[in-house]
């Protein structure tokens, strides 16, 4: 395995065209062109796109406990890497310190980048893994579009009763939708927002 590390960047997610009810996780080499698709739960994702929105749940979701747990013990993520690539599946580690030691974890990839959004914190993986795995495409408009956060517009589909409402209703509906734990609908709600303030 090349020991040459290749920083990546999280470019989006999208529903996956080829497994019902799962997403997939677009990476993508921060100093090239080359994109890693993983396909991950949709729990994972739905946590992903909470923070990549910018949403702030009313309780701490899973991922959001793992940090106030880790901080309260001083213990930090300072680096996620995709170490292994088999049959499909890629392999992560969380690179954690407490004090002077390092500790490395074994993690599913899926859970480490919704780490790794927490801790903010860089995420790797080696040259011969995305010489493996990645792959360049030639997006036109539309097809960059659909590899935007879940917040998309192939995601939402928004019900017609939304686009009616006045940014205030909208905003309320927001707060409720949060305070429901309804992160769904919220971010519906969030991206009709965010299209009418552009």
């Amino acid at each position: 395995m090349s020991i040459k590390k290749v920083k990546l960047n999280i470019l989006g997610l999208s529903y996956s065209q080829t497994q019902s009810g799962a997403y997939a996780l677009v990476l993508s080499e921060e100093d090239g062109q080359r994109r890693i698709p993983i396909i991950i739960g949709s729990v994972e994702a739905q946590s992903i796109a909470i923070k990549l929105e910018g949403l702030e749940p009313p309780r701490p979701l899973t991922h959001d406990l793992f940090l106030n747990f880790s901080r309260s013990f001083a213990i930090d993520i300072i680096e996620v890497i995709i170490y292994k690539l088999d049959e499909g599946i890629f392999y992560s580690e969380l690179v954690c310190k407490k004090g002077d030691e390092l500790l490395h974890i074994d993690s599913r990839t899926s859970d480490a980048v919704a780490l790794a959004l927490r801790f903010n914190c860089p995420i790797y993986t080696y040259e011969s893994i995305i010489a493996a795995a990645g792959i360049v495409l030639d997006f036109d408009k539309k097809e960059e579009d659909d590899e935007k956060p879940l917040s998309s517009a192939k995601r939402t589909n928004p019900d017609a009763g939304y686009t009616t409402k006045t940014t205030a209703e909208l905003q309320e509906l927001l707060n409720e939708a949060i305070a429901e734990e309804d992160y769904e609908k919220a971010s519906k709600i969030r991206d009709i927002i965010k299209e009418r303030d552009k």
